[in-house]
């Protein structure tokens, strides 16, 4: 819906006042209210924080909700259970098939590390259902024998994760879980750059070609196949040359027209991008490029125009990423 997030969260409170009446929802202008601002450290908006207990100290931050379902959700798993404890293969079965995307937990017993990293996770991931288990059975009849979390999507298992207790990290999770809530590839526009930063995900792999050219079906293809082998671990992201309004973008990267198709990776954190050695957009070099750039063995590309002859002609040297290193240290 392209309802804006106020309307969103005023129906979640309309909601809620009838499920969980002691839950209570207000709303601050904060252009009036400056000391709270600054207490609170609000920097964009909406932001929207839940306050536990009574207490104004370190409030929960809400973030990347956007519909008031998921945000209900949300507000559940952090005031009660989240998520649903199922004791019959059937039970699990429903659940798995009642939506697009299901996350179960597999376990021994239900009280270690891996469990309480699950129910944590959960808390953070409301887009989709989550439910656990300790049933022997239940987990005999999905044939899984260690602690494991497993995505299901469409009826059908797409992702298994082993638990090792206490070894496992809640942000790795929730980030490998919830870019199954964007498709493989995702389209770079602007309803979808907010998605795509919204998941956490600090890799990011584009493709750069235009989607009216002959081979791009083709390419398409090959790109989807090598996403599947990331997922969790690198972004896969389509930017249409075709598009005038994704022009900033290619300036970013410093793409002409003559470099597509062109592939690009680029990590959020520290802003290094890469470039792949390779012309062809095929399984193979794709997977290669991703593989290395995992490995830390990956070039950085600094892009640069090349050294103009008369660079050292004049008083006022001329520096261009290619020679500025090496005059300047």
């Amino acid at each position: 819906s392209s309802r804006n997030l106020s309307e969103e969260f005023a129906e979640a409170a309309r909601q809620l006042r009838k499920e969980a009446p002691r839950i209570q929802f207000g709303k601050i202008d904060v252009t009036h209210q400056p000391d709270l601002r600054k207490e609170f450290n609000i920097q964009a908006f909406p932001t929207v924080k839940l306050f536990v207990n009574g207490s104004r100290e370190d409030p929960i931050d809400c973030k990347g909700v956007r519909k008031a379902s998921t945000f209900i959700t949300w507000v559940k798993r952090r005031t009660g259970p989240s998520t649903v404890l199922i004791n019959s293969t059937d039970q699990a079965e429903a659940i798995i098939k009642a939506d697009d995307l299901a996350v179960i937990g597999f376990f021994r017993e239900l009280h270690n590390d891996s469990v309480e990293v699950f129910c944590e996770t959960a808390r953070d991931v409301p887009e989709m259902p989550f439910g656990m288990t300790a049933s022997e059975d239940v987990r005999a009849s999905f044939g899984i024998q260690r602690n494991s979390l497993v995505v299901f999507e469409k009826g059908k298992p797409v992702h298994h994760e082993v638990l090792e207790d206490g070894g496992q990290n809640k942000l790795d999770l929730t980030r490998l879980i919830k870019t199954f809530t964007l498709d493989l590839v995702t389209e770079y526009n602007i309803e979808t750059s907010v998605k795509i930063f919204d998941v956490p995900v600090e890799n990011h792999i584009l493709l750069f070609t235009p989607t009216s050219s002959e081979t791009f079906s083709e390419i398409y293809e090959n790109y989807k196949s090598a996403a599947a082998a990331f997922r969790g671990k690198i972004l896969f992201v389509l930017v249409d040359t075709d598009e005038a309004r994704n022009g900033r973008i290619f300036e970013y990267f410093r793409i002409r027209d003559i470099d597509v198709p062109a592939v690009r990776i680029l990590n959020l954190t520290s802003d290094a991008k890469y470039k792949m050695p390779a012309d062809e957009v095929t399984v193979e070099n794709l997977k290669e490029f991703g593989q290395s750039y995992l490995k830390g063995t990956a070039k950085q590309h600094l892009s640069s125009e090349e050294i103009p002859e008369d660079w050292d002609k004049m008083p006022v040297k001329v520096l261009v990423g290619k020679n500025f290193h090496s005059i300047i240290f």
